[in-house]
C-alpha cells in the first residue's frame, strides 16, 4: 500500500522521525526486521546483473542492474532517450537534527514503518524519457550502488556528451562514483573514489567533465582530518575537518582515479568578518566551492561558495552565524590542467533589498551556483545565491579581477511562477542556473520561500521554473549598463540590457517552499537518420524536487518534465506521468522499486543520456 503526502508546504510520507528511530533500534536488537531483498510484485520479470570493482582499499565495489521486463521489448523500434535519476534511499538517518529532541518516540506504527527506517541501497534510476515512447515516465532499471549506504546521493556533472562517464558523488560518504553508460539501460562502475583518495577536502558537490573524459570535481568541506594538510602544488592549508573549511578542486580521470588535488583556500585567509568558521581558524576562509562550470577554450574555471557544509546541517533553523553562508566566486587559471591555480576571489555585493540587522537574506549571501557562457567570443559566467535570491553576472571570467554585478532578482520571477507570490526574492531558496548552449536563455529553478522565514506572518512563496532572455546583456560584453540597484528593479527586473523574464511555471503550484531543487536541459534530438545528435536548442528541462532532508529542507520527492518553446516560454509536461499513481511527475516516494520493497527515495539529480549506439 503507498504511503500519501501529508499536506503542507513540505511533504514527508514517512513515519515520525522519533517513532522510527524508536522502532528501529528494538526491533532489529530483537531480530524482528530484516533488509528486503526480493523484488515486488509490482516489477514483473526483473534481470539483475552486477559488476564489480577493486577499490583502493582492496574491498570490492558494485553496481547491480534490476532491468524490468518491459524494457527490453521495444515494438515501435523507436530509439530511446533515457533520464537517469541520482536517488538515494529514505530512512531514518534522514532525521533533522533539530527533530533529536522528539526521541525517543514510541512502538507505535508496526513493522512496515520500522522496516521503512533501515538503510536501503542508493541508486540511479533509469526512466524513459522518449518522446511519444508506450513506457514514457516509467522506471525502466534501478542501479543500486554497494556495498556503501548512506551515500546522500548528491550531484552529476551539468550535461552528458557520448562518450561521457557519469560521475556521481556521495554528499556523507565523501565518495566519487564513474559509471560506464554505453549500453543503456544498463550501467556498469567504472571506478569509485574513497576518502582516503582525497584527504584535502570532503562533501563532493558537484562536477565538470572535459573533452578528454576527465572531469574537475568540487569538494565543499574540509580536510578529511582537521589540521595541517600538503596539496599537490605543495602550499599547506589549515583546516577544521571533515565537512568543514576549506575545500577543494580534484580532477577524476574516465574511471576516477585522484589526478590531482587543488586547494580552494586562498593564499593569507579571506575576510575575517564576511567569513566565519567553526571551529573557528586562524587563517579564515569562504572557500567552499560547491557549483562548479569551465571554459576550456579560455583556460578559465569557475567555482561558487555556498558553506561550511556541516553547519548547515547540524543547526538548519538557527545557525550560529549568518557569515557560514559565503559570498564569493573564485576563478581558476587551469591551463595546466593537472594543477588549476586560483586567480581570483571576488565578493559578490549586496543589493537594495539587504538588511545590516538580517544578512543572511542579503542578495550575495550562499553562492551556490555558477554558469558559464558557450559561445566563441563571449566570455561572461552567471552566478546565483540561494539564501540571496539573485543572479549575478560578469562579463570576463578570464579578467584579473572579474567584476560581478547583480542582473536579476528572483523577486521580479515570483508573481509569474504564481500570483498569490509576493516581490521578495530573499531566501528564494534557488538552486540549479544553467545557460543555454547558444547563451540565449538562463534557466533557474527555485525552491520558494519557507513560510514563516521572513517571520512569523510569512506565507512563503511558491517555487518553480523560470527562464531568462539574456542575449543583450551577453551581447553587451563589457560594456553592459544593468544593474539591479533598486527596490523597484529588484520587484520588476532592471531595464536596459538587463535579462528579461521569458517564460515561467510552478511545480506544485499554491505550495510554498516546495518547488524544484535541481535541472538538466536535453541536449539531444532525433536527426534525419533515426539516430539522436546535440542540439544548441533544447526543448525540454527535467527538474527534482528535493534538496537535503537533514538539512530541514525536503521536498516532495518528484521529478518533472519541463517543455520549453521557442521564444523561452515553460509549462509542465502533462505527459510525464508516474506509473504507479498516474499523477503528472514520477514520484520516488513509493513502496516498491525494482530493486525491493525498500520504500521511499530521495531523487536529487537527473541527466538526459543515450546510448552509444542510438547517438552520433
Amino acid at each position: 500500500m503507498r504511503r500519501s503526502a501529508p499536506e503542507g508546504a513540505q511533504p514527508r510520507p514517512r513515519a515520525a522521525p522519533g517513532r522510527r528511530r524508536a522502532v528501529l533500534a528494538v526491533l532489529v536488537a530483537l531480530g524482528a526486521v530484516t533488509l528486503p531483498v526480493a523484488s515486488s510484485d509490482a516489477y514483473a520479470g526483473v534481470q539483475v546483473s552486477t559488476h564489480r570493482v577493486q577499490g583502493a582499499d582492496g574491498k570490492e565495489y558494485s553496481v547491480t542492474n534490476h532491468l524490468v521486463g518491459r524494457a527490453l521489448s521495444n515494438a515501435s523500434g523507436q530509439r530511446k532517450e533515457w533520464l537517469l535519476v541520482w536517488a538515494g534511499d529514505e530512512n531514518i538517518a534522514d532525521t533533522a537534527v533539530k527533530d533529536v529532541k522528539d526521541l525517543p518516540g514510541s512502538l507505535g506504527g508496526g513493522l512496515d514503518k520500522a522496516r521503512d527506517a533501515l538503510p536501503g541501497p542508493d541508486f540511479l534510476a533509469v526512466i524513459d524519457a522518449t518522446k511519444g515512447s508506450s513506457t514514457y515516465g516509467q522506471v525502466v532499471n534501478t542501479a543500486t550502488v554497494g556495498p556503501l549506504v548512506e551515500n546522500e546521493p548528491h550531484h552529476m556533472q551539468y550535461v552528458w556528451h557520448k562518450g561521457d562517464t557519469i560521475f556521481a558523488g556521495a554528499l556523507f560518504g565523501a565518495a566519487t562514483y564513474a559509471f560506464d553508460v554505453s549500453a543503456l539501460p544498463n550501467l556498469k562502475l567504472k571506478g569509485i573514489s574513497l576518502p582516503s583518495q582525497t584527504l584535502g577536502g570532503s562533501v563532493p558537490d558537484a562536477y565538470w567533465t572535459l573533452k578528454d573524459g576527465t572531469a574537475y570535481a568540487t569538494y565543499m568541506g574540509g580536510p578529511v582530518a582537521p589540521g595541517p594538510f600538503r596539496y599537490d602544488d605543495g602550499s599547506v592549508h589549515v583546516g577544521n575537518g571533515f565537512a568543514g573549511s576549506p575545500g577543494e578542486v580534484v580532477r577524476f580521470d574516465q574511471n576516477a582515479r585522484v589526478l590531482s588535488q587543488s586547494p580552494a583556500a586562498t593564499p593569507g585567509g579571506d575576510n575575517e568578518k564576511l567569513c566565519a568558521n567553526l571551529p573557528r581558524l586562524g587563517t579564515p576562509t569562504c572557500a567552499n566551492p560547491h557549483g562548479i562550470q569551465a571554459r576550456e577554450d579560455l583556460d578559465t574555471l569557475v567555482t561558487s561558495d555556498y558553506a561550511e557544509p556541516r553547519n548547515i546541517i547540524l543547526d538548519p533553523v538557527k545557525q550560529p552565524s549568518p557569515y557560514l553562508r559565503r559570498p564569493t566566486v573564485r576563478t581558476w587559471d587551469i591551463s595546466d590542467r593537472n594543477h588549476p591555480k586560483l586567480r581570483a576571489v571576488s565578493y559578490l555585493p549586496d543589493g537594495p533589498r539587504a538588511d545590516p540587522e538580517d544578512p543572511l537574506h542579503a542578495e550575495s549571501r550562499a553562492v551556490m551556483e555558477t554558469t558559464v557562457t558557450n559561445l566563441p567570443g563571449h566570455k561572461g559566467a552567471f552566478a546565483q545565491t540561494m539564501q540571496g535570491g539573485a543572479v549575478f553576472y560578469t562579463p570576463d571570467i578570464t579578467a584579473a579581477e572579474p567584476h560581478w554585478v547583480e542582473v536579476f532578482d528572483d523577486g521580479a520571477a515570483n508573481k509569474a511562477i504564481d500570483p498569490a507570490n509576493d516581490s521578495n526574492g530573499g531566501s528564494s531558496n534557488g538552486g540549479w542556473i544553467q545557460t543555454s548552449p547558444d547563451d540565449r536563455f538562463l534557466y533557474r529553478a527555485i525552491v520558494g520561500r519557507q513560510p514563516g522565514t521572513l517571520g512569523p506572518d510569512d506565507p512563503g512563496t511558491t517555487g518553480g521554473v523560470y527562464t531568462l532572455d539574456i542575449s543583450k546583456l551577453v551581447a553587451a560584453g563589457t560594456g553592459f549598463k544593468c544593474s539591479i540597484d533598486t527596490l523597484e528593479k529588484a520587484q520588476r527586473g532592471g531595464g536596459e540590457d538587463c535579462p528579461t523574464l521569458a517564460g515561467a511555471t510552478p511545480v506544485n503550484p499554491g505550495q510554498p517552499g516546495a518547488g524544484p531543487h535541481w535541472g538538466a536541459y536535453d541536449n539531444f534530438r532525433i536527426g534525419p537518420d533515426g539516430l539522436y545528435q546535440e542540439t544548441a536548442k533544447p526543448s525540454r528541462l527535467a527538474v527534482s524536487n528535493y534538496f537535503v532532508a537533514r538539512s530541514g529542507l525536503d521536498g516532495d520527492h518528484k521529478v518533472n518534465m519541463v517543455n520549453l518553446g521557442e521564444d523561452g516560454s515553460v509549462s509542465v509536461d502533462d505527459a510525464f506521468r508516474d506509473e504507479v499513481t498516474g499523477e503528472v511527475g514520477v514520484d520516488f516516494n513509493r513502496r516498491s522499486w525494482p530493486h525491493g520493497d525498500f520504500g521511499n527515495a530521495k531523487p536529487h539529480s537527473e541527466l538526459f543520456v543515450v546510448a552509444d549506439q542510438d547517438v552520433k
